[in-house]
């Protein structure tokens, strides 16, 4: 679980900053490690204060409420109460090398949503049946991040004070469709058009996720849901992919064991595989 975001290499980072090297026995907090000397790092573009990142801890009018709603800004892990230590967060899941909050906007949890949209790969009208598993091949839209180059779900962070639900809905349209290029009319057009889709999302995952951005201080969470296209002849088959915002390419992609994705990503394709009695 602990694996990305102890990766040497701390992502978007000036002058390639690297993590303390946290051994794998090593990650649990009730485990001594005396030696311990994090690197303390938060991006350039944090510490200038945008208006959708926390300021600096101990900062005036500065008071966060951990572990709670916040105002607009949930603070709550969908793990449970997360430990504060000296006023600051502390990761649940264990060291990570790095101290501050890197290049995540929010001390403690930061909550996003990945949408996994679905389809049955077809040759024709007849799904087709993966040789060695000789079950039908799964397809999910999937986008090329800017930042890395890895293939990832269209996901993104949940706006202050929004609902889940309009998140999944918002960042695949932006990702996947491009909708900052669309006028009024082919935006309203696409979101009637995935409506009854996204009215029947089902929920796969909510909890911490393996991130390259993850510190000590500041960590990614998710909910993960799958909306699925069961019908052969769905607006899936004809919808118009596009890439747009954090994304510089977009696709249909097959599911297998092969897959190397983002973060945790690949696990999240996986229980949908398995939901959907699909190859993998």
């Amino acid at each position: 679980m602990h694996s990305k975001c102890r990766e040497p290499d701390y992502p978007k980072s000036q002058n390639k900053v690297k993590r303390f090297q946290v051994p794998y026995g090593k990650v649990e907090w009730t485990t001594d490690f005396h030696d311990y000397k994090p690197v303390n790092y938060t991006s350039t573009a944090i510490l200038k204060s945008p208006a959708w990142a926390d300021k600096l801890i101990g900062a005036e009018g500065f008071s966060p409420l951990w572990n709670k709603l916040d105002g607009n800004t949930d603070r709550r892990s969908h793990e449970g109460e997360y430990e504060v230590i000296d006023g600051v967060p502390q990761n649940p899941h264990g060291r990570t090398g790095i101290i501050g909050r890197g290049c995540l906007g929010k001390w403690g949890p930061n909550h996003a949503a990945d949408p996994v949209v679905t389809r049955w790969k077809l040759d024709g009208e007849e799904k087709v049946i993966n040789e060695k598993s000789q079950l039908p091949i799964l397809q999910f839209v999937s986008i090329k991040r800017w930042d890395n180059g890895q293939w990832a779900i269209p996901g993104g962070m949940v706006d202050p004070g929004e609902v889940v639900t309009t998140t999944l809905q918002r960042e695949f349209m932006e990702e996947a469709l491009n909708s900052y290029e669309m006028t009024d009319v082919q935006k309203s057009e696409a979101e009637a058009q995935l409506k009854e889709l996204f009215s029947k999302g089902e929920e796969i995952y909510k909890g911490y996720v393996d991130d390259p951005r993850n510190t000590d201080n500041a960590w990614m969470e998710t909910v993960a849901f799958n909306f699925h296209d069961p019908s052969l002849k769905g607006i899936l088959y004809s919808l118009k992919l596009q890439a747009g915002d954090d994304a510089q390419a977009v696709k249909w992609m097959d599911i297998g064991q092969e897959l190397g994705l983002y973060a945790s990503h690949r696990d999240f394709i996986e229980t949908v595989a398995q939901k959907h009695k699909a190859h993998w």
